[in-house]
This record gives C-alpha cells, sequence and structure tokens, in this order.
C-alpha cells in the first residue's frame, strides 16, 4: 500500500460499495459475539452457531460461513443484515486489516487512489 494512501486511511468513511463483504477469508468472531449475533437476529445461539458459523481452519475461533460465491452469508441486495450487531473484524476494516486487492477493489479506496493520482500532477 502506498504511503500516501496509509495517510489517508486517517479520513476513511465506509461508502458501503460491499467490497469488503464480497472477499473470500474468515470472519473471525469474538467470544461473545455469536450470543450478540443471535440476539440481534432473534434466534437461539446454537442455531446460529450451527447455521452460520464454522471453525476456523487452526481451531481457534469461529467464523461466519459465505454464500457459495464467497461473499458474507449475510450479505444482501440491500446491504448487512446484521449491521446493527457486525463483527469487531468488520467494523475495524480497514484499519486493523485489509484484504489483499483493498486498493483496487474498495469503493472508498479507489475514488482515494484517483484524488491521491490528481493531487500529484
Amino acid at each position: 500500500m502506498s504511503k500516501e494512501m496509509e495517510t489517508a486511511l486517517k479520513d476513511f468513511k465506509c461508502i458501503r460499495c460491499q467490497a469488503c463483504c464480497r472477499e473470500e477469508g474468515y470472519v473471525r468472531l469474538q467470544p461473545e459475539e455469536p450470543d450478540l449475533i443471535a440476539g440481534f437476529l432473534q434466534m437461539d445461539v446454537y442455531d446460529f452457531i450451527q447455521q452460520y458459523t464454522r471453525v476456523t481452519w487452526d481451531r481457534q475461533t469461529l467464523s461466519l460461513t459465505e454464500q457459495p460465491d464467497g461473499a458474507c452469508i449475510f450479505l444482501t441486495p440491500e446491504g448487512c443484515r446484521i449491521q446493527g450487531a457486525k463483527p469487531r473484524q468488520c467494523r475495524n476494516f480497514p484499519y486493523t486489516w485489509k484484504f489483499s486487492k483493498f486498493e483496487k477493489i474498495c469503493g472508498w479506496a479507489k475514488a482515494r487512489a484517483a484524488d491521491i493520482s490528481t493531487d500529484q500532477m
């Protein structure tokens, strides 16, 4: 990631392009999050775990499952189905994690990269 983009991240504001929700990879849940999300969905936590999570490859945490195309299981055409209870990992994007193609497919990053290019001319 360019130094300019790292600096620009201070002003990050999600534009809800959903690119990060479509990128394959784990959405690891914190220990308290299955209860919180299940409550938000008004379902039993054990049913939530069975239906929407899996154990990560390192057997350290639960993660959300994906749709067949790799998108988050809770991504709908209208946006995040659990927006009011979304996991910390999602809330902390892109400050504590970024996917490998962040600058190329995140709507905010693409717009900001264009601004940076224009500023440098």
